[in-house]
């Protein structure tokens, strides 16, 4: 009897023909949110681009980042964490920095990466108790114990999350050598352009820039509006920019005093507020979100100073009632237009928009580019999956008021591999319709 699979109903032969697929379900999801991105000065850590998850944070902050996760050091990046699900860093200072080294004998140990952060890493070596010629070299960090390796030479000795070992021999018996020598780099304004073509290639939410320097906000700036244009959507935070002008990119005015009594300057919150960004659903806005642990806002504006500062496209930290708050979830957009107007300074607007043009280049990229025929069926197809999407959004409070039969127009475009797309939405925190090329009516 023969068999196999069939497309048209043209078998010759009597055989049972079947076909094995999956059942239609929706492709055209809404997106995962919560990846936040930042280049900084870091004492310690590889060159380029780390990538840390939330689960991993705290068994990787030490051999990354050269401190665990409860350490005051790198506080601002743990209250990070605490909202990202991602968080990519791209480690400046690189550049001219220099590894610690300790010699003892004829080993050297050498610190894996450049920095100061090397200079507290530490080598002890004593004669093995248990093993009959054999040593017992240990790797300390702040004389806490990392690493230990029994080894006969130098030889054996293989390399951890913080030593490289040189030499050849026998090993030689200390108390203790401290590596030193250890330098940072130099950050410029050329390791900055460096790390925004790096994070070109990554796939965030949110670019923060915890910078004071104006050359640097500009850079970004250009960068945000350039790769915004080319489809890349994502929105950058800067601090004290609102002459940005533009709907990408959002200018953090002030910081907070936690309630343990820290000043923490805009400088060092921008970390925890970009990462509160990243993770904010499309159907959720920062506007009177709480900062956590906050006692109070610094500086502190009074009514008239922050009503201007909103008025001016700043993102102002106040204090409402004893609850430290972000006081109204916008961007730097002041200038509005017949194509941008008021409601796309808001965030949550912007979510929503940023968001629908990912999942729908994710969806056609995917599952349609190349693979569906581009005919009435094809193209029904495609609407079908996408009103599936547009109405999960308008489920979760996202938009309002979709009509399928008349706010998603699909057709064929100028050449026989074209296709047409228009989309009428109505963010939720906005008044107008928004359509997808995008156009307010």
């Amino acid at each position: 009897m023969a068999g196999g699979t069939w497309t048209t109903q043209n078998k010759v032969r009597p055989g049972i023909y079947m076909n094995t697929v999956s059942q239609s379900r929706p492709i055209g999801s809404i997106g995962e949110r919560g990846i936040v991105a930042f280049p900084a000065s870091l004492p310690w850590g590889p060159t380029g681009i780390i990538k840390i998850t939330s689960d991993e944070f705290q068994d990787k902050a030490l051999p990354l980042l050269g401190y665990r996760a409860t350490d005051e050091a790198i506080r601002h990046i743990a209250a990070a964490m605490a909202h990202a699900n991602t968080l990519l860093l791209y480690g400046l200072g690189r550049q001219g920095s220099v590894k610690a080294k300790a010699t003892v004998g004829d080993l050297t140990a050498t610190a894996k990466y450049g920095g100061l952060r090397g200079n507290d890493l530490k080598v002890v070596i004593q004669t093995s108790l248990d093993v009959p010629g054999s040593f017992d070299a240990y790797t300390l960090l702040d004389n806490e114990e990392l690493d230990r390796q029994t080894v006969a030479t130098i030889a054996d000795l293989a390399a951890n999350d913080y030593i490289d070992w040189s030499g050849t021999g026998t090993l030689t018996a200390t108390a203790g050598a401290n590596l030193t020598g250890g330098a940072a780099g130099t950050s410029t304004g050329n390791e900055y352009s460096d790390a925004l073509t790096a994070f070109e290639a990554e796939d965030f939410n949110v670019l923060g820039i915890p910078s004071e320097e104006n050359t640097v906000k500009q850079l970004a700036v250009a960068y945000t509006k350039r790769l915004r244009n080319e489809g890349k959507k994502f929105t950058t935070m800067v601090i004290g920019y609102p002459q940005a002008d533009t709907e990408g990119v959002t200018s953090l005015k002030n910081g907070i005093v936690t309630n343990d009594g820290l000043t923490v300057p805009a400088t060092s919150l921008i970390w925890e507020v970009a990462a509160m960004a990243a993770a904010a659903r499309v159907n959720q806005s920062l506007t009177n979100m709480e900062i956590p642990n906050a006692m109070d806002a610094y500086p502190k504006y009074t009514n008239a100073e922050i009503i201007q500062a909103l008025k001016d496209g700043e993102m102002v930290i106040s204090n409402n009632k004893g609850r430290v708050v972000i006081e109204q979830d916008i961007s730097t957009l002041t200038t509005f237009t017949l194509e941008k107007r008021k409601e796309f300074r808001k965030n949550r607007v912007l979510r929503v928009l940023d968001g629908l043009d990912n999942d729908l280049q994710a969806t056609y990229g995917q599952y349609y580019l190349g693979k569906v025929d581009n005919n009435s069926a094809g193209r029904n197809l495609y609407k079908k999956d996408v009103i599936k999407y547009m109405t999960s959004l308008q489920d979760i409070g996202a938009i309002e008021n979709f009509d399928s039969q008349t706010d998603i127009i699909i057709g064929p475009g100028e050449e026989k591999d074209a296709v047409v797309s228009d989309i009428y939405i109505q963010p939720v925190d906005s008044i107008e319709k928004i359509y997808h090329t995008v156009t307010v009516r």
